[in-house]
């Protein structure tokens, strides 16, 4: 008699409701995020949306990394829009148009979702692991100390990556979205 190991699911949802994402299992990397092109992104959602900003108090954008076959928008799908920073960019943030909340960025070719943290209740958010990309910002000095300020990122963030694709079998879902929105 064999006994399966029942995979735990945390339910997320947009402030409305209407989009709800289904996340199994742990992350592969919980990160915050203060590379140019999130902080650039950030303020352009939370200025053209008129949405709460998701920013941390130094500006960072945190984020779950979680693997694209442990990700299910299970209602919703009619409402996620894409926005790029520009028409040439690779990197896609995913946005719930019913009520403008921020869902996950997906970067181009990328077999994880990073999936927005303030998605989460404050009690139950996944530990932070690293925070990246300082090297992008002037001043450090309000960044805080309670986890590795990387410059950029480090062989061993895509070391991480690299395994989790490695269990995926090398596949790389796509992740389909109802149209963009311009900002």
């Amino acid at each position: 008699m064999s006994s399966k190991k029942s995979k735990t699911i945390t339910r997320l949802a947009c402030n409305c409701g209407q989009v709800r994402v289904d996340v199994q299992e742990e992350p592969i990397l919980v990160t915050e995020c203060l590379c140019s092109s999130c902080r650039e992104a950030a303020e352009r959602i939370i200025s053209s949306l008129r949405v709460k900003s998701y920013l941390t108090s130094y500006g960072a954008t945190g984020c779950a990394e979680y693997r694209k076959d442990r990700v299910e928008v299970i209602s919703g799908f009619e409402q996620l829009k894409e926005f790029r920073l520009s028409s040439k960019s690779g990197t896609r943030r995913v946005i719930a148009s019913c009520c403008n909340t921020p869902i996950f960025l997906e970067m181009k070719g990328a077999h994880w979702l990073s999936v927005y943290l303030h998605l989460w209740p404050d009690d139950t958010k996944p530990a932070l692991n690293v925070r990246t990309m300082v090297g992008d910002i002037d001043d450090t000095s309000a960044l805080p100390d309670d986890v590795p300020n990387l410059k950029s990122h480090t062989p061993s963030f895509y070391i991480k990556l690299l395994g989790a694709w490695i269990k995926m079998g090398f596949q790389n879902p796509k992740i389909k979205v109802n149209g963009s929105i311009e900002l």
